[in-house]
């Protein structure tokens, strides 16, 4: 219709403008309409332009328009498709500045029991259940390359910070500082939100590996990453006085994907040194649930200057079935005394029982799996079989801790991305155990067990 207007418009101005003079008007009149015409054609030919600009704003207006929609039906059925798998995805906060806000959490309550010999009385066995774990924490960026991540641990009344740390990445390279993980293998830094069993292989908890505040740095280029640091104490720690020691920690992975294959190959070493003469470790370890303090393998304290540890770590993810073995040596520097070096280390393998499911993997570590049929969606969630080989010996150098041969199998029950239960049996054998059953040292513990959790 605009342009029906203006050709209209300047038909008429023309038309006007070169009519010749009506009966009995005189010359001057004629010479007047002409000038009140050419004025005129300069109006409409100013509203034809205003005309062109108006359209060319409305045009722009509408591609504006259909790129909102665009955006709008693509995160409408992003979101669709992240609820069609079971997922889910808190909402983050972010400014243009780059900086954001992101909340996260999990929650796992157990319960199990814990069989001996009868010759053995201990209050601390038999039936319980916890929460096992409690937390809640934020994460996000700020900006020109860093950002932080925040959490803190509830489930024993008394609330623990676990991770408190700043961090700034420049492409493959990145630089923590902080509470955080040291590098000790794959089993320790995997969350317990994907760990297929409970809990972890024994030695990770009886070589006391934990959380400490220090400096890291990593760096990643292609399949290959190095991780180093430096570190002193746990947080909750640092207002003791045995806070004094300080360890170097350091990781190499290589972790190809061949085809649909995923391989992961690793090594880790940690130096501590206790600083002071008069300094102790003790390793020992729970028979594969932690809602029990008794521990039947314990060196007791042993009076030590530092502790040296070197790992081995490999894993294969393929289809449906996943295999992961780890092994791990501490020894203890003792002054005046020979060093005695303990061993623990574990096999494991599992396999999806439910179509096209298989275990995440990401950033050198398992990661979260997403049922291809989740619960909701017509499908009945993910079903994961495991089996595993647990070993840990604290006997050497005349410590005397005792020997753990545990033999584990899980099933795992995923009927969405976010939640998780969990059935864990474990017959743990014991030789030269801590705690005696009457005048013998060596006998089996049956520990059963299930989870309940979820994590967003």
């Amino acid at each position: 219709m605009n342009n029906a207007l203006r050709i209209s418009a300047f038909a008429a101005a023309v038309t006007l403008g070169w009519a010749a003079p009506a009966h009995g008007q005189t010359a001057s009149d004629a010479e007047a309409l002409r000038a009140e015409m050419a004025a005129m054609r300069q109006q409409m030919a100013a509203m034809a332009a205003k005309i062109d600009t108006l359209e060319s704003e409305l045009d722009a207006t509408d591609v504006k328009a259909e790129q909102a929609t665009l955006a709008a039906t693509n995160a409408t059925q992003s979101a669709a498709a992240s609820q069609a798998k079971g997922e889910v995805k808190v909402a983050e906060l972010e400014k243009s500045s780059g900086w954001s806000f992101k909340p996260f959490g999990r929650l796992m309550v157990d319960a199990g029991t814990v069989s001996t010999p009868d010759s053995i009385v201990d209050n601390g066995l038999g039936f319980a259940n916890e929460v096992r774990r409690a937390r809640i924490g934020v994460k996000g960026d700020l900006g020109a390359g860093f950002g932080y991540k925040t959490e803190v641990e509830f489930a024993d009344n008394d609330p623990e910070l676990t991770d408190a740390i700043l961090t700034y990445k420049d492409g493959g390279a990145t630089l923590t500082v902080g509470q955080h993980n040291n590098f000790q293998g794959l089993e320790e830094l995997t969350s317990s939100r994907f760990i297929s069993f409970m809990e972890r292989a024994a030695f990770t908890d009886a070589f006391g590996f934990k959380r400490r505040v220090g400096v890291s740095g990593q760096f990643k280029t292609g399949a290959a990453t190095i991780q180093a640091g430096i570190f002193t104490d746990n947080i909750g720690d640092l207002s003791s006085d045995e806070n004094n020691s300080y360890s170097l920690d350091g990781r190499l992975v290589f972790a190809p994907k061949v085809g649909n294959t995923q391989l992961h190959i690793g090594a880790s070493a940690h130096y501590r040194d206790l600083n002071d003469d008069a300094s102790s470790v003790r390793y020992r370890q729970r028979p594969s649930v932690h809602f029990t303090d008794t521990r039947f393998i314990n060196t007791g304290s042993i009076g030590a200057s530092s502790e040296t540890g070197f790992g081995v770590e490999g894993a294969v993810i393929t289809g449906p079935f996943h295999a992961q073995a780890e092994g791990y040596w501490q020894t203890v520097n003792r002054p005046g005394m020979a060093d005695p070096t303990f061993f623990g280390g574990a096999v494991e393998a599992g396999v999806y029982l439910t179509k096209g499911d298989t275990r995440g993997y990401k950033g050198n570590k398992f990661d979260r799996n997403k049922p291809v049929n989740p619960v909701g969606s017509g499908g009945i969630g993910a079903v994961q079989l495991n089996v595993r080989y647990d070993y840990l010996d604290l006997v050497d150098a005349g410590v005397v801790g005792g020997m753990q041969n545990a033999y584990a199998a899980s099933l795992v029950w995923s009927p969405t991305a976010n939640t998780r239960l969990t059935v864990n049996y474990t017959r743990n054998e014991y030789d030269m155990a801590d705690i005696a059953a009457g005048l013998d040292t060596d006998y089996n513990v049956n520990a059963f067990a299930v989870r309940a959790g979820f994590d967003f």
